[in-house]
C-alpha cells in the first residue's frame, strides 16, 4: 500500500550548514527507500506565503483566499510518498524522516493512499 508522510514544520529559517545537514539527510532517506524499492516520490513544499486556498463559501460559489487552509504552529513542509507493506513499516520509515520531529517540534502526518479504481493518469 503507498503512504503519504505529510512533513510539518516550522518555517523559521535556519543557517545555510543546518539546511545544508538536514538536505543530506533527506538524500539518505530517500536512497535508502530506492535501495528498498518502496521510494515513490519526495518533494519540499514552498512557503506558507505562496499558498492559496480554494473553498466553497456558504453560497456555492468559490472563494478564493491567499495562505494556507488552516492557523497552526506547524507549516506542510513537503512529502513523501513510499510503497510500504503496512503502516508498520510506514510508521518506521516516518522516523527516519530528519524533518518535522527534531527537537520536539513538528509531526510527520501518515496517511494511506486510496486507490482510484479504473483511473489513470
Amino acid at each position: 500500500m503507498r503512504y503519504m508522510m505529510l512533513i510539518y514544520s516550522h518555517e523559521t529559517p535556519s543557517t545555510p550548514e543546518q539546511q545544508h545537514r538536514v538536505v543530506l539527510r533527506h538524500r539518505e532517506v530517500m536512497d535508502e527507500a530506492r535501495g528498498h524499492a518502496i521510494f515513490q516520490g519526495a518533494e519540499p513544499l514552498e512557503p506558507t506565503t505562496t499558498a492559496v486556498t480554494v473553498r466553497k463559501n456558504g453560497d456555492g460559489k468559490m472563494l478564493v483566499t491567499d495562505g494556507p487552509f488552516a492557523e497552526t504552529k506547524e507549516q506542510l513542509a513537503g512529502y513523501y510518498i513510499l510503497d510500504c507493506q503496512n503502516i508498520e513499516e510506514a510508521i518506521e520509515w516516518a522516523r527516519k524522516i530528519p524533518t518535522g520531529c527534531h527537537g520536539g517540534e513538528g509531526c510527520i502526518e501518515i496517511r494511506p493512499i486510496r486507490a482510484m479504481n479504473g483511473l489513470s493518469n
